[in-house]
Parts: C-alpha cells; structure tokens; sequence
C-alpha cells in the first residue's frame, strides 16, 4: 500500500505550480493529475499555459487533451475520472500529484461531494411554468419545498434547478451543499505570490503567449469547431483572440483585456484557496525546489 496522501497542489494561475508539482513527482515517486479544467482540451496549450511534453522530465501526466474545443466538462464526470486515475496510480505503489486552480474540480476530487441529479426534461418544465411567474412567486413555490434553500437563493435560475433537485430526489438542494471532509488522506499545498509581483508575472506571461503563437493556435482550434464550444471559446485569452482575428481588437488591446482578466481571475482563486483552512499556504517565491522540499518534511509525516 502506498504510504503517501493524495498531494494537491492548489493556488493562483502563474504562481508555478506546474514546476511545483514535478518537484513533488520526483521526490515522492509521483504522477501528476490535472485538475485545470481547460487543459482539458486538446490543443489548447498556450493560452492555458499547458506544460508541453518536453518540459514533463519524463512524469506521467493524466487527465490533459481529453476533450474537443465543442465538448462541455463536467465536474460530476472529471471526479470519477480523476479518481480513477488516483487509484491507477495508487495501484502502482505511486503517489498521485494533483495540480491546478479550477477549485470546483479541485474539490470535488478531493472532498467527499453528491452532486444534486439533473433531468432536462423536468428542468425545461419547470422553466416554462417559471417563464409565466415572477421572481418571488418562483421563490414562494420554491420556499413551500425547501424553504432554506428560498431564503439563501437569490438568482432565478438557481431557484429553478433548487426546485428541479427537490422534484427528483425530494430532498432540498441545500442538501447537497459540500463538506470540508477528505474522500481519502490528502493534503493540500497552496502557491501564492504578492499581488504587485503576480500581476506584472501575469502580464509577461500574456505577452510571451502571443508571442509563442497564440493566434496561430486559435486559427488552428477554429478549424476544429473553437466558436461552437460554449466554454472554449469564452476562455480568458481565447475570447481575446478570436476578436483580434474578427477585427474587434487590436493585439495590444487584447493583452491588456487579457491581462485584466487573468488578474480579477487570480484574486478569485487566491479568496477561494485562501478559503479552506486545511490548504499549507507557501510563497512561490521561494522556489519550487525549496518550497517541496519543505512542504515534503512538515506536511507528509503529519498526514501519515
């Protein structure tokens, strides 16, 4: 049996938790296992700054280029996925390194969560009969089955998929809210740098993508149905992109729109890691080397 907890590496976009993760692999006789939702999909690789092959030092990577541009992810799917590639590892007397900064998906591999049933066809019947009602007698309805659910909700389309959740399972949606409960022994190591550093890291790294070819990499993904991918297409930089090659934008403006939407995207990250107390924070400024080699010796006994 392996002796080491699952290991998530967690924390802002551009903190480096990539080069954290194989210093981690290496130590730990470790795997990584993607948890960033858009390097889900194939060929998007710059503007995720997806780690190429070349650069892996021979680690296994699992759960990258696993979806076209037109497919939808989805949390429920990935945490079976990723669990069973936890397991796959932890079959070979190896340790799994999860890495990324999509924090649903994070938790959702990581803590003990149901997610709430869906049917589209009681979803679209319940939309309809809401299409005729307004807000509050939405939430009347909504309150005379789950009233704790009608007084945390303020936004119509959750009240209906609150009323969607109760009509199959009969249970309130509230219900299904997540525990801070380990599935299995975990720990969790959290980058972050000082907001002014970030931010100006942040903006080279943008720049370095166009320079890297990102607009190539867009005209490529088009061709392979980028515009008919709900998520892909709205990516951060992707969206910027597709309006440089469409005339809306100047490069330079989509870097600058890029820049600032990776910048209000990290502030969210970083309140969300910042969120869950089980998270050893580290500065990664310290450098990836030195930050798992300390992370290594204070947080893997103490799993143990």
């Amino acid at each position: 049996m392996n002796p080491n907890p699952v290991i998530a590496v967690v924390g802002p976009t551009g903190t480096g938790k990539s080069e954290l993760a194989l210093e981690l692999c290496h130590m730990l006789d470790g795997e990584v296992v993607n948890t960033d939702a858009l390097q889900f999909y194939r060929g998007m690789d710059i503007g995720t700054a997806k780690l190429p092959v070349a650069q892996r030092q021979g680690i296994e990577h699992h759960l990258l280029d696993i979806m076209d541009v037109t497919e939808e992810a989805s949390v429920a799917v990935f945490q079976q996925q990723a669990r069973d590639a936890i397991a796959e590892i932890q079959a070979r007397g190896r340790t799994a390194v999860l890495v990324g900064g999509s924090g649903l998906y994070v938790r959702a591999v990581l803590d003990e969560i149901e997610f709430p049933p869906t049917d589209p066809e009681v979803r679209a019947e319940i939309e309809e009969w809401a299409d005729a009602r307004s807000a509050e007698e939405v939430r009347e309805a909504l309150r005379a089955v789950d009233p704790a659910s009608a007084e945390k909700i303020t936004d119509v389309r959750r009240m209906i998929r609150a009323l969607e959740v109760h009509r199959i399972s009969g249970r309130a949606f509230t219900s299904f809210m997540p525990q801070r409960i380990y599935h299995q022994p975990t720990v969790q190591v959290g980058l972050d740098l000082d907001p002014t550093v970030l931010n100006e890291a942040l903006l080279q790294r943008v720049h370095r993508m166009y320079q890297a070819g990102l607009l190539d990499e867009v005209r490529e993904l088009i061709t392979h149905g980028l515009r008919e991918g709900r998520t892909a297409s709205a990516a951060i930089g992707y969206k910027q992109a597709l309006a440089v090659l469409d005339g809306q934008m100047s490069q330079d403006e989509a870097i600058e729109s890029t820049h600032i939407a990776t910048r209000q995207f990290a502030k969210r990250q970083r309140t969300w890691f910042r969120a869950d107390p089980r998270v050893k924070h580290y500065d990664a400024g310290a450098g990836a080397r030195e930050i798992a080699r300390a992370f290594v010796a204070e947080a893997i006994p103490e799993a143990l």
